[in-house]
């Protein structure tokens, strides 16, 4: 499966952002899907995780009560809806997927993902 990501740019802190991770190629099979992100000189952190049905969603501590995933699988899209954001959460945001399930423990680590989209920028200025 291919993963294009969008809808990163440069905003004040307290605004809003929403990424969209666009799957393609074979999207027949049931995919965990993810959200890390990378800064500068660090190194690429998970950020939050969803089912294949949207019914379990995982953040990391650093976003709870901010961030907000939900899937579309009749578009084959995952989104990232950001809230209040913060300098700190400046990054390359990228998605991932792995077919079948991932519990919370294993969805936080970059090895459990098979595929990988390629990116989108998000500063946030304060």
């Amino acid at each position: 499966v291919q993963l294009q990501a969008s809808g990163g740019g440069l905003v004040q802190a307290g605004d809003s952002l929403r990424l969209s991770c666009a799957a393609s190629g074979r999207t027949g099979s049931n995919y965990y899907m993810g959200w890390f992100r990378q800064a500068p000189g660090k190194e690429r952190e998970f950020v939050s995780g969803i089912t294949w049905s949207g019914g379990i969603t995982y953040y990391a501590d650093s976003v709870k009560g901010r961030f907000t995933i939900s899937r579309d699988n009749a578009k084959y899209t995952v989104y990232l809806q950001m809230n209040s954001l913060k300098p700190g959460d400046t990054a390359v945001y990228y998605c991932a997927a792995v077919e079948g399930g991932l519990s919370y423990a294993s969805s936080r680590f970059v090895s459990s993902y098979n595929y990988w989209g390629q990116g989108t920028q998000v500063t946030v200025s304060s």
